[in-house]
């Protein structure tokens, strides 16, 4: 229990108090580290402020009416009717489809590398893993659209034909096209929010106790038996934060959809169907022919995204306060 500087303890001897003296070194370090923190809330505050500001005519046009109107049209006037409720249902709809796909795969990467394989791959793996993260977006659109999209339309027909009926409604269509369909724009967002979550899962398992886990096994546990009651649960914190990191990459990514997504704003839930928008794809898109009310619309559609972004942080931040890792391992 700590001493209060001052305090006579029980046999009447005071406690001498404890004097913190820092060098110099040390309070320029404090002091540096304070100003890149509130540089970080400077630059974020700045930037809501700067799109609203940009956004502002658009939204005194469009008003709440903004984020339930369909339709952002090309052309916007004064009396014309806009806004983003089928971009944003599409932004979260690819990103929903993109973090389904790639949590799985993070998990099951990161504790591959970290407890089932052999030492001297580790590292190989983890360099592999850090490289995925780098590559850019671009890469990864041309990719999906010249080589993974021919080969996930058949399974896009395989789906609704099984599954659409009554199983599960989102595989139904209204028309026979499959190909530059949510379904596929989802996939390959995955491919790139997967190295992410991957590095930020595998370094939480990494610091589970060996103590714990060589216990675990000592007692009779298999090693998948150990991975479930040991390192998922120390590490579960870690899966969230990822998760979460993994979507905001997802929320933001542009080009690769813009390259694959046949844009189409209209109110898409079929996602093996082709055609629909996100908020990143049509700003990159529209930005350059842009002007006057469409350019505010398009900054009032960035400030929405900025806000949703803000609003999945906050909430992965609440989760992971209450999932910190270590939690339910004793140590």
């Amino acid at each position: 229990m700590p001493e209060t500087p001052g305090a006579v303890a029980v046999d009447g001897s005071v406690p001498r108090s404890v004097a913190l003296n820092r060098t110099r070194a040390d309070q320029a370090y404090r002091a540096f580290c304070l100003a890149c923190g509130l540089a970080t809330l400077v630059v974020l505050v700045l930037i809501g402020a700067f799109l609203l500001i940009r956004a502002w005519p658009a939204l005194k046009v469009a008003k709440w009416h903004f984020l339930t109107t369909e339709q952002l049209p090309p052309v916007l006037t004064n009396h014309t009717s806009f806004g983003i409720r089928a971009l944003l249902f599409g932004t979260i709809e690819v990103s929903t489809i993109a973090l389904v796909v790639a949590v799985p795969v993070s998990i099951a990467t990161a504790l591959f590398i970290s407890d089932y394989a052999p030492r001297r791959l580790r590292r190989p793996l983890t360099s592999v893993v850090e490289v995925l993260a780098a590559v850019p977006s671009l890469v990864y659109g041309l990719w999906g659209f010249f080589f993974l999209q021919p080969r996930v339309v058949p399974i896009s027909e395989w789906l609704n034909q099984h599954l659409s009926f009554g199983v599960i409604p989102v595989f139904k269509v209204s028309e026979k096209l499959f190909a530059s369909s949510p379904f596929i724009a989802g996939l390959v967002v995955s491919l790139m929010v997967i190295p992410i979550s991957t590095s930020v899962m595998r370094e939480v398992f990494s610091q589970t106790p060996p103590a714990e886990k060589e216990g675990a096994l000592a007692l009779g546990a298999t090693r998948w038996g150990m991975v479930r009651a040991v390192v998922l649960p120390f590490g579960a914190g870690g899966i969230v934060g990822g998760s979460m990191l993994g979507l905001g990459r997802a929320l933001g990514e542009t080009i690769a959809v813009a390259i694959i997504l046949s844009t189409l704003q209209t109110f898409n839930p079929h996602i093996l169907q082709s055609g629909g928008g996100t908020i990143p794809a049509t700003i990159a898109l529209r930005f350059s022919e842009s002007g006057g009310l469409g350019l505010s619309a398009l900054m009032a559609a960035g400030a929405a995204l900025f806000g949703l972004t803000l609003l999945v942080n906050t909430a992965a931040s609440m989760v992971v306060a209450h999932s910190r890792s270590g939690q339910g391992v004793e140590i």
